[in-house]
């Protein structure tokens, strides 16, 4: 019963705790500023899922270490003092205490040992799974060997350290053994036979040796059963110890989480970070408001290692004005999305934008969730939100059916769950139903790992379909069509554009200038220009440059053939 109610309370520790984390680390965007934006928690999953469940299991077993055994040395020590007189008792505890302050003083720092070697099995487990998400890019390197030595290194330091534990509790064992058992109990002995050789008021004239014996064996065994509940107190000091170190370990994430919730963070910086000018911007916060419209006043855009990208970056556009950005790789275009989705804090100047929940993110490869085909298309929505929208079955049907993903609803396996969901998502007064079978309805609650099962090009039609049921008021298209056709790129536009989305795209495609009335041009080198896109203008004058280039690269030739010429007139 014991066991069982101290397992029980562990797992009561571990839910709240798990709870009460997961309501911050899943506030606000924690999560991600976490991993981005700071460098002291590397390992945030195995803190939450082993160093908890280690904490709640330690923190149980303190009743079992200490409640009875100090129960226990409170009733034998108060037996025992009615025997041979409180000054011996008194005498003997002070020894003790004496001798278990030099063994504390002794004792090495076990609570850091235990939170060092979870935080190096931390490590150890992130380089496993560091090597699962860079398999690919490993595999075509022929990296193999050189991630075998770093993750040989990692585990044999990780050994070295649990070996150097196991050491010092040996050692450790064999001093508190040794004066637990020997010099307490020396000391126990001689206190018990205090009544043989001497008279003590409290039991009377002496009596008999019958009477002396008794009484020593009846002390004896009080003696052992205080020594022994002394013991396991003086053993539960290892167990609480690490204890300690598990509590640091939840306390350091706690601690870190509410840090980044004040807007305060810590991160390996670049060099150029440290010069004064840029020190200056990293020092500094901005102003942000929501708004309708999305307006930067003098915006810094920085990354999060401390690299000053733009200096004071400046631009506003309205409701329709669909704005199209440019540049080279780093030049800041990712960085200014992540300011917009509020993921980065704002360094300095003036930020106005729509609130989060309006703004809506489409990368390059978008992420696709553990679920049903449906769940796909409503993240992060359930379905009880598609319901509060009018938003019916059929409606998502049509949407996959527009971007020539019907194929994905026939894959579906007929059973008869599936078919009564689909027969109870129907209302008979539909008249829409008849569009659809029940079968293609059905086919929604397909579950599949989607990442998987899709190419690129259909998980950025499933982004699009995601993109058409959410219709923000604003979209970040992060080269969301790269993988598609010419053809499914103008629907997906011109779709989006019918559904009254305003369009901030990332794109080198030609093809989608048409679609935009501004254009925001990084250059790489901290610059930009801000102007109103004529489509039809730029891309004649784009067809003219390149066939001035062509014409340009063949006048070597050209001058290399008048050369001959020449020579041989």
């Amino acid at each position: 019963m014991l066991s069982y109610h101290q397992t029980t309370l562990s797992l009561a520790y571990r839910t709240r705790l798990t709870h009460y984390i997961h309501n911050k680390y899943l506030h606000n965007m924690t999560f991600y500023t976490l991993s981005a934006l700071d460098d002291r928690i590397k390992n945030a999953d195995q803190l939450i899922t082993v160093d908890v469940s280690k904490f709640s299991n330690s923190l149980a077993e303190l009743y079992s270490n200490l409640a009875k055994p100090v129960l226990d040395l409170i009733i034998y020590n108060w037996s025992l003092s009615r025997s041979v007189g409180g000054e011996g008792l008194f005498a003997m505890s002070l020894l003790v205490q004496l001798s278990a302050s030099v063994m504390r003083a002794l004792t090495p720092p076990f609570g850091k040992y235990v939170a060092d070697e979870a935080r190096l099995e931390g490590e150890f487990r992130f380089q496993h799974s560091r090597l699962i998400d860079y398999s690919e890019e490993i595999a075509l390197y022929a990296g193999h060997e050189a991630e075998k030595d770093t993750l040989d290194k990692g585990y044999f330091t990780l050994i070295k350290h649990v070996n150097r534990i196991l050491r010092r509790r040996f050692y450790h064992g064999i001093m508190e053994d040794f004066v637990i058992k020997y010099f307490w109990g020396a000391l126990g002995l001689m206190l018990c036979s205090v009544p043989v050789f001497f008279k003590l008021p409290s039991t009377g004239s002496g009596g008999a040796k019958a009477d002396h014996t008794e009484s020593f064996i009846t002390n004896r065994r009080l003696l052992l059963s205080s020594s022994d509940a002394f013991g396991r107190l003086m053993f539960s000091y290892k167990e609480i110890s690490q204890l300690a170190g598990y509590t640091s370990r939840v306390s350091t994430l706690l601690e870190v989480i509410a840090d980044i919730q004040r807007g305060h963070f810590e991160k390996a910086l670049v060099s150029s970070a440290s010069t004064e000018a840029n020190a200056s911007v990293l020092s500094g916060r901005g102003e942000l408001e929501e708004g309708e419209d999305i307006r930067f006043q003098n915006v810094p855009i920085v990354s999060p290692n401390g690299d000053v990208l733009v200096k004071a970056l400046s631009f506003h556009i309205n409701r329709g004005d669909h704005l199209l950005i440019v540049g080279p790789n780093g030049c800041g275009k990712s960085s200014l999305f992540r300011i917009l989705g509020g993921l980065w804090p704002v360094y300095g100047g003036k930020v106005r934008k729509p609130p989060s929940e309006d703004i809506f993110y489409i990368p390059q490869r978008p992420y696709l969730s553990k679920g049903s085909l449906r769940q796909q298309i409503l993240y992060p929505d359930t379905l009880l939100d598609m319901r509060a929208k009018g938003v019916t079955d059929q409606d998502l049907v049509d949407i996959l059916r527009s971007l020539g993903l019907e194929s994905l609803l026939a894959t579906h396996t007929h059973n008869s769950k599936a078919n009564y969901a689909a027969d109870s998502l129907i209302s008979p007064t539909d008249t829409r139903g008849s569009r659809s079978s029940r079968a293609e309805i059905a086919g929604l609650d397909t579950e599949a790992e989607w990442t998987d099962v899709l190419s690129t090009g259909n998980q950025q039609r499933i982004a699009a379909a995601r993109l058409f049921y959410h219709a923000p008021k604003y979209a970040i298209l992060d080269e969301c069509t790269s993988s598609v056709t010419a053809e499914m790129e103008k629907i997906m536009y011109d779709e989006a554009k019918r559904l009254g989305i305003t369009l901030m795209t990332v794109s080198h495609r030609k093809s989608l200038w048409r679609y935009h009335g501004w254009i925001l041009q990084f250059d790489g080198q901290g610059g930009y220009v801000f102007t109103r896109l004529e489509a039809e203008k730029r891309l004649r004058l784009e067809d003219e440059r390149e066939e001035l280039d062509l014409k340009l690269r063949g006048v070597p030739e050209i001058e290399k053939r008048i050369a001959e010429l020449e020579a041989g007139g």
